[in-house]
C-alpha cells in the first residue's frame, strides 16, 4: 500500500491553467472562433468519437460536461457520434488496458482519413498513475498514432475547448501547407 501511495504522490500533475492559454477565456469568444474554424476545415460540423480505453471515467465526465447547458458545444458545430465511421476526430481517454488494445485499433481503422487522434488526460498521454502497471499498455501512442494531447487529470471542459481551438488552428495550418506543396 505504501508503494501505491508513493506512486500517487510522485506522479507529476500537468494541468495547464486556463489563463496561461488565453487572455480572454470567455466560452462565447472561444466558441465563435471554434465555429469559424470548424466551418472552414470541416464544412459545417466536427464529429468526435470518444473512446474509453481503460480510464477512471474522470475524463469522460468532463467530456460529458461539454454538452451541458453552460458549455453546449453543439452550438459551435461539435457533436459526439456513436460510430467511428462518421467521425472526423477520435478522442481517447485512459491508459490503454490490455483488454481494450484490439478494440482501440479497430476503432482507429474504422475512422475515415484524414484521422485526427487526440489523447485526453494524463492517463491517455503516458499512462498517468497506471504507468508501468501489468494491466495497461501505458499511453495511447503505444497502440495507435496520436496527433495531439490534452493534458490534465482530468482536463476541465474549458481546457478541452481551448485545446480544440489550438488543435484546429494546427490542422488548418497543416492543410494549408499540404496544399502549397501540391
Amino acid at each position: 500500500m505504501l508503494k501505491l501511495y508513493s506512486k500517487i504522490f510522485s506522479t507529476p500533475k500537468t494541468v495547464i491553467d486556463a489563463d496561461e492559454l488565453f487572455v480572454d477565456n470567455d466560452i462565447e469568444i472561444i466558441g465563435k472562433r471554434l465555429t469559424k474554424k470548424i466551418k472552414d476545415i470541416f464544412q459545417g460540423s466536427l464529429a468526435i468519437r470518444e473512446v474509453d480505453a481503460g480510464s477512471t471515467n474522470a475524463c469522460e465526465q468532463e467530456l460529458t460536461a461539454l454538452s451541458n447547458a453552460y458549455y453546449d458545444v453543439e452550438r459551435f458545430g461539435i457533436h459526439f457520434v456513436a460510430s467511428p465511421r462518421h467521425a472526423d476526430m477520435l478522442m481517447v481517454t485512459g491508459a490503454v488496458s490490455r483488454n481494450m488494445r484490439q478494440a482501440l485499433i479497430k476503432t482507429y481503422e474504422a475512422t475515415p482519413n484524414p484521422k485526427i487522434v487526440v489523447a485526453v488526460g494524463d492517463d491517455a498521454i503516458d499512462g498517468g498513475i497506471f504507468k508501468g502497471s501489468y494491466a495497461v499498455l501505458d499511453g495511447v501512442d503505444k497502440v495507435i498514432p496520436v496527433d495531439f494531447k490534452i493534458p490534465g487529470d482530468p482536463p476541465s471542459p474549458r481546457i478541452i475547448i481551448q485545446h480544440l481551438l489550438i488543435i484546429l488552428d494546427l490542422v488548418e495550418k497543416r492543410n494549408r501547407e499540404s496544399v502549397k506543396k501540391v
